[in-house]
């Protein structure tokens, strides 16, 4: 299924949602980062830097997307960061930074699945669009 729904997409669309869903979740760890520090046990400074390293993240992409075509270079680039944003991801689960509620541990596994999945879907369009 996951086959087909990465076929079902453009790359650059694909590029391109990563860049929103990255904005919007650096906008919402900015806004949100002292309730959200409490509810996912993550320092508040933490979370709110994580959001601003988003938001330069999100501005790439978006770039990225939207020319035509899409720079080949440039999403073998954003595949290799998404890969280690889901490594530091586990890094941070496992590394024992942080003390993490059972809902942090949910919210980091999901973030990274869903950086994992983009990754995945990105790579199927590389290998398309070839």
């Amino acid at each position: 299924m996951a086959i087909a729904l990465a076929n079902a997409f453009p790359l650059r669309h694909v590029v391109l949602v990563d860049g929103i869903v990255s904005g919007a979740m650096g906008a919402l760890l900015i806004a949100g980062a002292g309730p959200l520090s409490g509810l996912l046990g993550f320092p508040a400074q933490f979370l709110f830097w994580v959001g601003v390293a988003l938001l330069p993240w999100m501005a790439a992409l978006v770039v990225l997307g939207r020319r035509e075509p899409v720079s080949r270079p440039g999403v073998e680039t954003v595949i290799a960061l998404n890969a280690l944003w889901v490594l530091g991801s586990i890094a941070v689960l496992v590394g024992g930074f942080f003390e993490p509620t059972a809902l942090g541990i949910a919210f980091v596994i999901a973030q990274g699945a869903a950086v994992a999945l983009f990754a995945e879907f990105q790579f199927m369009g590389l290998r398309r669009e070839a």
